[in-house]
């Protein structure tokens, strides 16, 4: 906000509004000292105010207002980052009501000439008994802010050419029309702001809706807490109970059944003995179906390892050696495999390879990644791999674990 209060012909205010009337009135430049932080006002300590940008002329008529909204923080100081440009709102607003220099500039939420600042902004009640514009215009008058009146010269009386043949008749129509226009435009505005303040207080209404429903939900929450509570102690009193009930009965039969319960407790065994007894039968035939099944199943198996491959087949004529499976294995080479031992190869091809170069499988495959990728396998501290290349032993049977995939640095101290 700009810090003169006077700019060319006219004068710039701020009130401060408290319900209809106006509670503090100051000059632009002070009120633009307040925005800078030089100053605070701690009767506004923690409160969002309404306030209202006048714009007078030298005569004190008011030209334009500009209602907006600030918040004032916990030691009284303006928002820091209130940035409503309300001189250029003040020039660009609609017309509203006439206050005495014909129909003013007026900006307000209802009427904002840019929608991204009505949240900033608020409209005047035009209640009668209550109207913030007869409230303005009183405050105006009363010229606390001593502003320097200057009256407007005196328009001269130029007579034009046909005067005399206008009549009064003529006039009045025009300053009827003029009237009316400047009714309809305040009925207008009062219709926005009547508008506005029925959103407001929608809004307010479901707000405190939302709230209500929150501490009706959390009121439900907290007896649903409750019931579980309830419903958990009283299933271990029933536990308890039930208990209680049956150490009772217990005790009962203990003292005038202790015949009768042997009986029981003879007939139960025996019971139990039969049912044991079938049940061990009942597994017994399960156990000679399960047999005959594996009897069966090495059958089939023998019968498949054994039958003769169909002519002209891939099998037929490896069994006729005709045709030769040959296999390549790191460190064996190429193998021909017999008939014979192409079920076992493709059983475990590594396992294969392994029994023709003198090793078992792991030994193998420990020999397999070195020669694969000859590095140090040394596990540092922070358990990641030295892999500091080393010399590739071609030959299996003279691999060493533990010294061969060993860097120098962390060879075994006896082979150093």
């Amino acid at each position: 906000m700009g810090s003169a209060d006077q700019a060319n012909d006219s004068y710039s205010a701020v009130f401060f509004m408290d319900g209809s009337n106006v509670s503090r009135q100051m000059r632009a430049s002070e009120f633009g000292a307040f925005l800078d932080g030089y100053v605070g006002l701690s009767d506004l300590a923690d409160s969002d105010v309404k306030a209202v940008y006048v714009l007078l002329g030298t005569d004190l008529l008011v030209r334009s207002l500009v209602f907006f909204r600030i918040y004032f923080d916990e030691e009284g100081r303006a928002d820091s980052h209130w940035n409503l440009p309300v001189e250029k709102l003040a020039r660009k607003g609609a017309k509203g009501p006439d206050m005495g220099a014909g129909p003013i500039r007026l900006v307000c939420r209802s009427q904002c000439p840019k929608s991204v600042n009505a949240e900033e902004l608020w409209d005047p009640d035009m209640t009668p008994g209550s109207n913030h514009f007869q409230a303005i215009r009183r405050a105006v008058d009363a010229n606390s802010l001593k502003l320097r009146k200057v009256d407007p010269a005196p328009e001269e009386n130029i007579p034009v050419l046909g005067d005399e043949s206008r009549s009064s008749d003529d006039m009045e129509p025009s300053a009827d029309r003029v009237r009316l226009a400047r009714v309809i435009r305040e009925q207008r505005l009062r219709i926005k702001t009547l508008q506005s303040v029925h959103r407001d207080a929608l809004s307010d209404i479901q707000r405190e809706n939302r709230h209500e429903m929150q501490a009706l939900r959390n009121e439900m929450a907290e007896l649903q807490q409750k019931y579980e509570r309830q419903k958990l102690s009283n299933e271990q009193l029933k536990k308890r109970l039930a208990e209680r009930n049956e150490q009772y009965l217990t005790m009962q039969e203990q003292i005038t059944g202790g015949d009768e319960r042997k009986q029981r407790e003879d007939a139960t065994a025996d019971a139990e003995v039969v049912l044991l007894r079938e049940q061990l039968e009942r597994r017994q035939r399960e156990l000679e179906l399960r047999d005959e099944k594996i009897v069966a199943l090495e059958q089939e198996n023998y019968d498949l390892r054994h039958q003769t491959p169909v002519e002209n087949s891939v099998m037929d004529h490896l069994q006729g050696q005709s045709v030769f499976l040959v296999a390549y294995h790191p460190g064996v080479g190429h193998l021909t495999l017999p008939y014979d031992d192409i079920e076992t190869y493709f059983r475990n091809p590594v396992a294969y390879a392994a029994e023709r170069c003198g090793l078992n499988e792991p030994a193998y495959r420990e020999w397999l990644e070195h020669y694969e990728k000859p590095v140090c396998h040394h596990q540092n501290d922070d358990r990641t791999l030295c892999e500091e290349p080393v010399m590739r032993v071609s030959q299996p049977a003279d691999f060493r674990p533990g010294i061969d995939d060993r860097c120098g640095n962390h060879q075994p101290r006896d082979e150093k």
